[in-house]
């Protein structure tokens, strides 16, 4: 930033400048590396800032200049208005020069417009999704508190249990304040319309530790215990339209009816956009007894001002240690507190994840696209000013100094460049609700992106910088004529412009293949997902989950029963094959996991496998292989007693046996059950992930209550599971019209899910790399041109003396193939260094993947030589005696 904005110094008039611009720089300098220290993106919004105010200060101070010298005169012997207009008139000349070229002003203000609009409307989603700061005062002391246990099988990081926010609110003085939140989904009704919804369970100082406030009624305070509820305004809008008579109100929530105290600010979604409401949890009794180790709950913290995170980790590490002492526990929670390492993550980044990542990627290769748009131009005024050397020389000769000979050609940089930023609003409109359609649905904000007042300024920043890398080099050349044009009667052109026009291919060609290989690895990345097997068969398989909450449904046997009968009628419908029931649907719900064993005294140290309930055909439906034993039926539905469990948990419990037949318990059912089958491990989270070990209890849960606090999900094997969801939502309303069905997707649909976010920055990657490798070609084609138009006498020679045209051929292609090789050379080195930056985007194949370099670097060659043939063909089609006569 230090160059570019010594570089907008010179627009300011000389004596302002001599006087305030070293000042002015190093205030700037100084504001950028406070804001670098602050972290997150307040030095990128203090570089536009500073960036925009030097200009509106420039155009001020050459209207109207507000420093005299001390004498009361306008230094330099003239005034703002006259200065002001020199420039006009040199921009109304530019004008009128480029209209007299058409051709060359098209060409220039299409390629930038093109980039710049695409640069403004990624940049406007990112501004709004990354740089835009959350709603909650101190951003960046706002963190996400889990666990982790290095060493053991629990996973990379994992919620933690009600003892560490008991002992963190009372003992960690380097947090301000703390809490506790869940999320999931239950029932709620408001009148009539009854539907299943995403809601939180935040513990009492939540809103606190958010420091945020109700737009509408109050937060909940100490004696509203679990009977209220605070409401997003998203749920307000859409449920309740806005009415304000909202507050007070009574509606069905969960598990009972709740009253309606407060609606937060419509920018307020945590822990996630998809939360409805609200429903804090009561206060903890002062007799209640703590049992330690149940992890699960995810905290919230802010944290003391000037503490870092390695103080922070510290201090919480030490109050955990101490946690057996204080509250007892087994051997096995003392080992696993003994390897605790907190786990402290900025709340932006909880809230974007990996798309963060993602944005980065996309705005890197826009701006890529701009450096390479920016060097066609460049060749092009390049090109334009040497076609024009002999009139330069001309007016060198007669006294023109080679300022105004440079602000001459910058005027027409900076004409090209305002009216490609004015085409590229439109432009940068289109491609931000473009990218908003094809985004992930997940992108927190992303809707809300648009193009305003920042984003405008990031264009005008942009659009200025774009004139300067445009028309400065370029301008500086052409202030230098050669002079020996007025005796030769201009023709001719010097090594060194040759040299500088084909060092901007050069960096073309190396920009384009940098993109090239990053949408190549981000491709084979895509295949290797999509060729993960994740245990399962996803074809024609329909997903969907509703919760009866009927009176006689109160014990096991009346809720196997209802499932069961109900299953029935989805076998009856056309075209079903088999019907399924599990507890949490492979890739759209987690599952409960704890340790598996066989002997009591293996409790503690048993392999941790997920834990989960399934019924009918559902291994069949999902076409799960049975590897020993046998599905369960339906006595097993009604009987509890059998468990089928994972292919990993039997080689875990019982490496190298048989498991049929073997007793087997768990932490979440420690009653003895009976192994009958042994079924292939599934993908339950990810594709990413490593397959899961589970166990399998059957439809009727260990107690009368568990089912009926549970909303399984069905499984439904059919040829028609695009079409055939009305039908079974019919069937839903009749057996069960107070329950709401929802979570309904094909399972196909679950799986393309997981490859959202990687198939998103492939796509917008491979567009920008295409773009790249189409100015890349265009630029290469273009000097090539004008390089035959200018050695046309030569050529004509050279076939008068006897060169057949392949040999012409062959001597453009190469000249074309040695500024290619060295682009590509140039590009691998780039492409080496900057691909590990996609490092957490790819999947199955090294940030290094010889086989993408190579086939990237080959088609960039194989562009290039195109791009080569088409001049040397024109050249080989040269009528010598015709050449001849023109020179």
């Amino acid at each position: 930033m230090h160059t570019l904005w010594r570089l907008l110094l010179h627009l300011l008039p000389p004596a302002f400048r001599e006087r305030f611009g070293e000042e002015m720089l190093a205030h700037a300098d100084a504001e950028l590396q406070a804001a670098a220290g602050v972290g997150g993106w307040s030095g990128v919004r203090t570089a536009m800032r500073t960036t925009g105010e030097l200009v509106v200060t420039a155009v001020q101070e050459r209207w109207d200049p507000t420093w005299i010298d001390g004498a009361g005169t306008r230094p330099r012997g003239m005034g703002g208005r006259t200065m002001m207009g020199i420039w006009m008139r040199d921009l109304a000349q530019a004008a009128r020069s480029l209209k007299r070229s058409p051709g060359f002003a098209l060409a220039a203000i299409g390629t930038l417009a093109i980039a710049l609009g695409s640069n403004a409307g990624i940049f406007a989603a990112l501004d709004r999704v990354l740089l835009d700061p959350l709603p909650y005062p101190d951003t960046d002391r706002v963190v996400r508190i889990l666990a982790s246990a290095p060493g053991t099988d629990l996973p990379q990081s994992f919620g933690v249990s009600r003892e560490f926010l008991i002992e963190y609110e009372e003992n960690a003085t380097h947090l301000e304040d703390v809490a506790a939140y869940n999320s999931f989904t239950a029932t709620v009704r408001v009148g009539d319309r009854v539907e299943r919804a995403s809601l939180s369970a935040p513990t009492d100082r939540f809103f606190q530790v958010l420091r945020v406030e109700p737009v509408l009624g109050r937060l909940p305070g100490p004696g509203d215990r679990d009977q209220v509820a605070v409401i997003s305004h998203s749920f307000w809008t859409t449920w309740f339209g806005q009415d304000p008579s909202v507050i007070g109100q009574s509606h069905f929530m969960m598990d009972g009816f709740k009253t309606i105290i407060g609606v937060m600010p419509p920018e307020f979604a945590f822990p996630n956009d998809r939360v409805n409401a609200w429903l804090p949890q009561p206060p903890l009794a002062e007799d209640a007894v703590i049992e330690p180790g149940r992890f699960g709950m995810s905290l919230v913290g802010r944290v003391a001002p000037d503490v870092t995170d390695d103080a922070l980790s510290e201090q919480l590490t030490t109050i955990v240690r101490r946690l057996p002492e204080e509250y007892g526990g087994s051997a096995r929670y003392a080992e696993l507190i003994e390897q605790h390492v907190p786990v402290i993550t900025p709340i932006q980044q909880v809230l974007l994840g990996d798309i963060r990542g993602a944005f980065l990627v996309l705005f890197g290769a826009v701006v890529v696209v701009l450096l390479i748009a920016c060097a066609n131009v460049a060749n092009l005024f390049a090109v334009r000013a040497e076609s024009r050397g002999r009139d330069l020389a001309i007016r060198r000769a007669i006294g023109a100094g080679r300022r105004r000979l440079i602000e001459a050609q910058m005027a027409e940089a900076l004409v090209i460049a305002a009216v490609a930023s004015l085409l590229a609003l439109p432009l940068a409109i289109a491609v931000l609700r473009g990218f908003i359609a094809v985004a992930p649905g997940y992108v927190p904000r992303l809707a809300e992106a648009q193009l305003g007042l920042g984003t405008s300024l990031y264009l005008v920043a942009v659009g200025l910088a774009s004139a300067v890398l445009c028309g400065l080099v370029p301008a500086l050349r052409a202030s230098r004529p050669a002079f020996a044009r007025l005796r030769d009667g201009g023709r001719g052109t010097t090594g060194r412009a040759h040299w500088a026009r084909g060092g901007l291919v050069v960096g073309q060609t190396a920009l384009a293949l940098v993109l090239l290989v990053g949408s190549g690895l981000l491709l084979r990345s895509f295949q290797a997902l999509r060729a993960v097997d994740p245990g399962f068969d996803a074809e024609d398989v329909v997903t969907f989950q509703f919760a009866p909450e009927q009176a006689h449904l109160t014990d096991g046997e009346a809720w196997a029963g209802f499932h069961l009968a109900f299953m029935d009628r989805l076998r009856a419908l056309p075209g079903v094959e088999s019907v399924g029931i599990i507890e949490n649907v492979p890739l759209d719900e987690g599952v409960q996991t704890g340790p598996v064993y066989e002997r009591d005294e293996d409790a503690e140290v048993g392999p941790r496998a997920g834990l989960t309930f399934a019924g009918g055909d559902y291994f069949q439906t999902l076409g799960i292989d049975v590897l020993e034993g046998r599905p369960f039926n339906d006595d097993d539905g009604r009987i509890p007693g059998a468990v089928v469990i994972s292919r990993s948990v039997a080689e875990a419990v019982w490496p190298g046996e048989s498991p049929i037949g073997r007793p087997i318990r768990t932490s979440m059912v420690p009653e003895v059950h009976t192994v009958v089958g042994v079924v292939e491990d599934v993908l339950q989270y990810d594709l990413r992930d490593e397959a899961d070990g589970h166990v399998y209890y059957p439809l009727v849960g260990p107690t009368p209550e568990a089912w009926r606090l549970s909303s399984p999900g069905y499984a439904v094997k059919t040829a028609r599971a695009e079409s055939i969801v009305p039908e079974i939502r019919a069937l839903v309303r009749e057996v069960a019209p107070e329950a709401p069905m929802y979570r309904t997707y094909t399972l196909e649909e679950l799986v393309d899910r997981t490859m959202t976010s990687l198939a998103f920055t492939m796509r917008t990657l491979a567009i920008a790399a295409g773009l790249a490798l189409l100015l890349g070609a265009i630029g290469l084609y273009g000097v090539l041109s004008y390089v035959v138009a200018e050695r046309r006498q030569e050529i004509g020679v050279r076939m008068a003396l006897g060169a057949r045209a392949a040999q012409v051929r062959g001597m453009v292609v190469r000249q074309g193939g040695r500024v290619v090789g060295l682009g590509v050379v140039i590009g691998l080195v780039v492409a080496f260094a900057g691909t590990r930056f996609l490092g957490s985007l790819l999947f199955g194949v090294a940030a290094f993947d010889l086989p993408t370099f190579g086939a990237m670097a080959a088609a960039m060659v194989l562009v290039g030589l195109l791009a080569s043939y088409l001049p040397a063909r024109r050249a080989s089609l040269v009528d010598p005696m015709e050449s001849m006569r023109e020179g």
